[in-house]
């Protein structure tokens, strides 16, 4: 007969502790391993989409010439943007177009830009590097080319180039690493970034990059483990997003062209796999470009209107809170569809919130985690210009800033005793 166990005392248990100290010690090193894999999603502000130009093309007018246009269209179409869209938020996509149209931007030295013999790309480069410290956008960067055994030295010297124009690493830069296929490119750009750091005499670890998913393998590696989930690791924390290549992707899975598209179910499985690879690691997901753009006939315009705002509302409702923008007629479905987004979520967050801030109960029983995203998309819809801080007040009386903040850090809430 098995001896009778005795009640450990509170707190305690009867194992010997010597049995114990093992447990404590693998226990403490997994919770290490975590806290440094996963540390949250971090401080900075996502934007809602970026905006990719030829490096060929773009100039310190670009921002202007792009929001004169994007106001042209909202004006020729008022009253079909009228019926897509929440009105307040037309109100606010005028003001957005009229004094800052462009959240993020690319200029682009790989597809959009091809090949222009080296004498070319090399004062584009520089003559890049001064278009973005001209704009000091609070986030910018290019595309290079990428880095096989036949790019990476163009690549390199284009990058120090837009450096050298730039007079240093702008603020909120990036560039994009197109097209990985293996771990092994995303070393090369960790090399390459202390390469240039320390010949240049940048600061350590200023230097970031993204990754586009453009090929099944870097969804799924010959070993059957995700590459991009390997990649974000291999980083040393450089790698700051992954973006979705609607277009090489789906070729590189054999869709025909005429059914490649952000909503193809490659598309949603690719991007799936990259939500999750990225979770709580503090890099973003960014969903890809349409290729559909607002010109040609009256009835094809309205068509791309419609077709672009839908795919914006779709991507934002699967957790894609940025996506590619090729047009100036994409700038008035992407924040129109991003306002309103964000507006109907304050108004189906803001009593849960409420609720939760007041321990009242109510429909739904919600807990930390769910407090932690309702929190989280209320902040998502402040960042991007949606509402006011008065109209989360008004919503939700005690959802200030800070204490939306503390529940997206999951952070002790006080009751108010009275």
């Amino acid at each position: 007969m098995a001896a009778a166990i005795g009640k450990p005392k509170a707190g305690s248990s009867t194992v010997a502790s010597h049995l114990l100290t093992p447990i404590e010690t693998v226990l403490e090193r997994v919770d290490e391993e975590l806290a440094a894999r996963y540390p949250g999603d971090g401080v900075g502000v996502q934007p809602v989409h970026t905006v990719y130009v030829s490096a060929a093309e773009a100039t310190p007018e670009t921002p202007t010439q792009w929001s004169a246009a994007a106001i042209e269209l909202l004006d020729q179409h008022l009253g079909m943007l009228r019926e897509l869209g929440d009105r307040a938020a037309l109100g606010l996509v005028r003001q957005r177009l009229a004094a800052a149209p462009i959240a993020d931007l690319r200029l682009d030295f790989e597809d959009g830009y091809g090949p222009r013999g080296e004498d070319l790309e090399d004062a584009d480069a520089v003559r890049a590097g001064q278009t973005l410290a001209a704009l000091g956008l609070d986030n910018c960067g290019v595309r290079i080319k990428g880095l096989t055994t036949a790019e990476w030295r163009r690549s390199l010297r284009t990058l120090e180039l837009v450096l050298d124009g730039a007079g240093g690493v702008p603020a909120g830069f990036v560039f994009v690493l197109p097209k990985l296929r293996a771990v092994g490119q995303v070393t090369a750009a960790v090399q390459l970034c202390v390469a240039l750091e320390q010949a240049h005499g940048l600061p350590a670890g200023g230097l970031k990059f993204e990754l586009q998913i453009e090929s099944p393998q870097a969804i799924i590696g010959p070993d059957g483990v995700a590459t991009l989930a390997q990649a974000i690791h291999l980083s040393q924390r450089r790698c700051t997003g992954l973006h979705y290549g609607t277009y090489d992707y789906s070729a590189g899975c054999g869709i025909a062209p005429q059914h490649q598209a952000l909503d193809h179910p490659v598309a949603d499985h690719a991007k799936a796999v990259m939500l999750a690879a990225a979770a709580q690691t503090g890099v973003w997901v960014a969903d890809g470009s349409t290729n559909i753009v607002p010109v040609g006939t009256e009835e094809q315009v309205a068509q791309s209107i419609r077709d672009h705002y839908r795919l914006v509302i779709r991507s934002l409702e699967r957790g894609y809170y940025q996506g590619w923008d090729l047009h100036p007629g994409h700038l008035v479905t992407r924040w129109l569809a991003s306002f309103t987004f964000f507006r109907a979520a304050l108004v189906a967050a803001a009593p849960r919130l409420q609720g939760y801030l007041e321990r009242s109960g109510g429909r739904f029983v919600d807990e930390p985690a769910t407090a932690e995203a309702l929190a989280t998309i209320v902040l998502r819809g402040l960042n991007c210009g949606a509402f006011s801080a008065d109209e989360v007040i008004a919503a939700a009386p005690d959802a200030t800033v800070a204490v939306l903040r503390a529940l997206k850090l999951r952070m002790p809430q006080e009751r108010d005793p009275s």
